[in-house]
């Protein structure tokens, strides 16, 4: 899908579903994390982008509280009360449910809309599909019943959607960047405060989204597995998350972790350490030393965190291997999904079709691959004199 041709597609779609044109259209997009990986649940720092990929709603109010969405993607509809919600077997549905769930249990009070949802991130790829429906969602009941758009409030909200009612124990990243992205910018998010830094690509640079045709999902063991070790480490630490834990405090008080804690701990040490340092590169300007941590990075989650798979390594290899690539690591919980690479703008072309080409021949996968823009966040897009929003 084109995504530049998604206003005028939910637009029409909306029409021809309920008769009239729209007076609200939301979106909110997906994510690339540069660097920062596992550490946001860790109350640590991250490093990612909001991209050009989104979830949209078209969107209008109702007198009851009723709320019916109808999904384009998947041509079904959801129909639920504000008053009564409850679990059902649409799991896409869950999502939007759960937001209402957690804005309402927030003391907001919500009215009812009707519309259709679509969306163009990639499911199950590691780059936010369920985060983006989440924040537009939020926006749709924000706009609709005229509540403040506060982003780290609305994304702790969608994450507790996600945490609680979804059944998902994902930290708080994917939501805060769908809530907040600012166009052009990378965002440094400080997990424990919610503070932000906007912190620009380097020059002549582009992110390079390079999908293995993996596919994992985040409801298994897994990931609760590694976030319940690194709780156990922290407890060692005495501290209240990993984040506390410098680079020389590990090393020096390690010892005492069983083998496989230790190298889960040293993972989210080293890569908060690298996600800082990501930063100031990118404020420098210096591609380099940016490529250097992300290189850094995804070695780390190989050997210490064991999130990767033949996939994502054969990936990572490929665009390491290509012309104009800075660095390239996986990108998401892992498993499967997308991996991520910073190349300089004058070679993406030659290096688009040569990872491509090799990571064909030697998976026998046929990768998607995505030359990403840094995009805002959650939004209403319908023009403001026009919604009345």
């Amino acid at each position: 899908m084109n995504s530049s041709n998604v206003p005028q597609r939910i637009t029409a779609a909306f029409t021809e579903h309920f008769g009239a044109p729209p007076p609200l259209v939301v979106r909110a997009p997906g994510r690339v994390n540069l660097i920062g990986e596992h550490t946001d649940y860790n109350d640590g720092f991250v490093l990612p982008m909001a991209i050009d990929r989104a979830a949209w709603i078209a969107l209008r109010p109702r007198a009851d509280q009723q709320v019916i969405i109808h999904s384009l993607d998947l041509a079904q509809t959801a129909v639920f009360d504000l008053c009564h919600l409850t679990h059902d077997n649409q799991k896409w549905a869950e999502y939007i449910k759960g937001v209402a769930w957690a804005l309402q249990t927030a003391g907001h009070k919500l009215c009812g809309w009707e519309g259709v949802v679509t969306g163009d991130v990639p499911i199950g790829a590691g780059l936010s599909s369920s985060a983006a429906l989440e924040m537009a969602t939020a926006r749709a009941f924000a706009a609709v019943a005229r509540l403040p758009w506060d982003a780290p409030t609305m994304a702790q909200l969608g994450q507790r959607a996600e945490n609680e009612w979804v059944g998902v124990n994902c930290g708080i990243m994917d939501q805060m960047i769908s809530a907040a992205g600012k166009e052009g910018h990378a965002l440094l998010i400080d997990c424990r405060a919610l503070a932000t830094e906007l912190v620009p690509l380097p020059r002549d640079t582009v992110v390079v989204v390079l999908d293995t045709a993996t596919r994992r999902g985040l409801v298994d063991s897994a990931y609760n597995e590694r976030r319940r070790q690194c709780e156990v480490a922290a407890e060692y630490f005495g501290v209240r998350a990993l984040r506390d834990v410098d680079v020389v405090q590990f090393e020096a008080c390690a010892e005492g972790l069983d083998p496989v804690t230790r190298r889960r701990a040293r993972h989210v040490v080293g890569e908060n350490d690298r996600t800082r340092a990501a930063a100031i590169a990118m404020a420098r300007g210096d591609a380099v030393r940016l490529g250097e941590l992300i290189n850094e990075s995804h070695n780390s989650l190989r050997d210490d965190f064991e999130v990767t798979n033949t996939e994502l390594n054969v990936m990572v290899e490929c665009a390491r291997r290509a012309p104009g690539c800075y660095g390239a690591r996986m990108t998401g919980a892992g498993f499967g999904g997308c991996a991520v690479a910073l190349v300089a703008l004058p070679a993406v072309e030659e290096f688009v079709s040569q990872v491509k080409s090799v990571y064909v021949k030697t998976t026998r996968r046929d990768s998607q691959i995505y030359v990403c823009r840094a995009t805002n966040g959650a939004e209403i897009v319908t023009p403001q004199h026009e919604s009345g929003y």
